[in-house]
């Protein structure tokens, strides 16, 4: 469970540095998921930072899906929206009132209901078929990436966001379907082009549109679907007698990093005053 929050942790501190890092390079010119910009990003270290800050929260979630159910991982990295929404006031200076402090508290609330709930992994071993749908998942999620980048304004932001979370959800059970590296397992192929996908729509997201808005796409992407394989498929299960818990955690601690996804707007510069012209001198 430490693991789980401190990998939420991690990620909700990368998205605002890999915010502040694609926004400083230069933006693309035309529709669609650019895709070049992920190579213009290496360049920023804030970005480099963010992604630094990425590869140790996804070492510890790992961990964390090895000993957790997936229902409960993906909860906590829900909370990754409320750190987002903290740190995104502190360095973008968006302003957070009453309502996100108490969608903050909400999200917090709603873990430790979880973390009350929570049983043991589950132990059921996954079909060869099950590793085929995941690889055939992050293929999908390729797709809808694409058809997403081409859509207008802010609802760009928000649908690259929830097709980057399902490539992170695609992550999250290829893990655990993970049995050896070899190069004949699906699952293992499914785990790089989901992350790498996810990574590339993520980072086209945060220059495009809110961060906020777009790692809440991205939170409710990689929660949802992810716990319903785990209790379906691998056999995750609560303590006895308290699934009505864990349903109502996980649903509070969604739809508190959710609320979030209505704030966190960066403020727009407002333009700078032309100078004065100054009359032209005249003649005698």
């Amino acid at each position: 469970m430490i693991c789980a929050l401190g990998s939420s942790l991690c990620f909700g501190m990368a998205s605002v540095l890999q915010a502040l890092g694609a926004r400083e390079a230069t933006p693309g010119t035309g529709a669609g998921v650019d895709v070049a910009l992920q190579l213009r990003v290496m360049r920023k270290w804030r970005y480099l930072a963010g992604l630094s800050l990425d590869g140790i929260g996804f070492g510890l979630q790992v961990v964390a899906l090895l000993t957790l159910p997936i229902y409960m991982v993906g909860a906590a990295l829900a909370a990754s929206l409320a750190v987002t929404a903290v740190a995104a006031s502190w360095l973008l200076k968006v302003p957070l009132h009453r309502m996100e402090w108490a969608a903050v508290g909400v999200v917090c609330v709603g873990l430790a209901m979880l973390a009350l709930a929570s049983g043991d992994e589950g132990e059921q071993s996954s079909s060869e078929a099950l590793r085929w749908a995941m690889l055939a998942a992050a293929f999908g999620v390729l797709a809808l990436g694409a058809a997403a980048g081409r859509l207008p304004g802010r609802p760009r932001a928000l649908a690259l966001g929830l097709c980057a979370g399902f490539g992170f959800g695609v992550v999250e059970v290829a893990v655990r379907l993970i049995d050896s590296w070899s190069l004949a397992n699906p699952a293992v192929y499914a785990l790089l082009l989901g992350g790498v996908t996810a990574y590339v729509l993520l980072t086209s997201a945060l220059q495009r549109g809110s961060v906020t808005t777009a790692t809440a796409g991205a939170v409710l992407g990689e929660t949802i679907g992810p716990a319903l394989v785990g209790v379906i498929w691998l056999g995750d299960r609560t303590r006895e007698g308290l699934a009505w818990l864990a349903i109502l955690g996980f649903t509070v601690a969604v739809a508190g990093a959710l609320v979030l996804a209505r704030f966190g707007e960066p403020p727009t510069p407002s333009p700078e005053p032309e100078a004065e012209q100054e009359p032209a001198p005249t003649g005698p």
